[in-house]
């Protein structure tokens, strides 16, 4: 297990180096960038001073360099100007759109963004499980045809609408402002009990609005792929030797279901940052997908590449998550890899 786990390790370091080129140059793709802009944009309207500024930041943070040049430095491994350092010492690099560091603009919404992820993760495992198992051991059940209709439902529905309609509703019968993750009043505040108690009263309707279409898809997919699995002799073998019915499900069919889910882990956690921007707008949540979005309207090229390589890294850290779970969990994978 041990040289596994280094192995991988080795890998994703090569795998994150290629995905950071590959993010560095896409951004750099479309002509210009936000300070360029902008010193056409001042220089049409005559501010002379403000694009005099705008120049000596492209020079400072050696946007005048070649690419390649830039890209070595933006990672960390090229002695930028005026000792700028890299994403390897640490330095996230400058949002000109907002004029501080990014490590200032992202900020809480780095860490709000996983435990938003966090929650939902588990609300749709913690959700869809049983459902799927009580519908694949009562098949054609009214519960099986409730659960399939509401699968459906679930599949169908937009979370964004999703969240406009709870947003007018609530409202309206209610007079709640269910937007944002915490009350009005303790924007800018430090982190209380009072705050944290707020956080977690408006983590409901996000997690129900991001969470309902995963939820609805692993219940038809944990649902056909027990169904598959109890078919199959070694179960009928269980039964026959007389082990007990939720212990021979537990112990094998439920088991190997598993498989493809634990599979997707690397791809559920990115999955659940870009498909949710829509719904953090609608909901004005304080998550990295809005600024995301902002960055690359406007070109901020170091504030878009440090939260796209956010994701990545998450992308990589849950494919080695998802590869040591079904390893352990699966005695057949163990065996090949032997």
């Amino acid at each position: 297990m041990i040289g596994f786990l280094l192995r991988r390790t080795v890998t994703m370091m090569v795998t994150l180096a290629i995905i950071s080129a590959l993010v560095f140059f896409i951004i750099k793709l479309p002509p210009g960038d936000f300070l360029t802009n902008q010193i056409a944009e001042l220089r049409a309207q005559g501010e002379a001073a403000s694009a005099a500024k705008a120049e000596f930041l492209i020079k400072q943070y050696g946007l005048d360099l070649p690419v390649w040049q830039q890209y070595l430095v933006w990672i960390g491994v090229w002695p930028g100007p005026n000792g700028l350092s890299g994403l390897l010492q640490g330095d996230w690099g400058w949002s000109f759109e907002f004029d501080k560091p990014v490590v200032d603009v992202v900020g809480d919404a780095l860490w709000l963004t996983l435990l938003i992820n966090l929650v939902v993760v588990v609300f749709v495992h913690a959700v869809s499980i049983p459902i799927a198992i009580y519908s694949a051991t009562r098949q054609y059940s009214v519960g099986d045809y409730v659960a399939t209709f509401l699968g459906y439902i679930g599949l169908a529905t937009p979370s964004f609408l999703l969240a406009l309609v709870l947003l007018y509703y609530m409202n309206r019968w209610f007079g709640v402002s269910i937007g944002g993750l915490y009350d009005s009043k303790f924007t800018g505040q430090p982190w209380t009990m009072d705050k944290i108690g707020s956080l977690l009263s408006h983590l409901v309707v996000p997690t129900l609005v991001i969470g309902l279409g995963g939820t609805a898809a692993m219940i038809r997919r944990m649902r056909a792929n027990l169904l598959d699995e109890l078919g199959k002799q070694y179960f009928v073998t269980a039964k026959a030797k007389g082990v007990p019915p939720t212990r021979a499900l537990l112990k094998y069919p439920f088991r190997m279901s598993l498989n493809p889910f634990i599979a997707d882990i690397g791809n559920l956690l990115p999955h659940l940052v870009s498909g949710s921007v829509l719904v953090s707008l609608v909901l004005s949540l304080p998550t990295v997908g809005p600024i995301l979005l902002s960055a690359l309207k406007s070109q901020d090229q170091f504030l878009a590449g440090f939260i796209l390589m956010f994701v990545a890294c998450l992308t990589v850290v849950g494919m080695l998550i998802s590869d040591v779970l079904l390893a352990l969990l699966d005695p057949r994978i163990r065996i090949g890899g032997s």
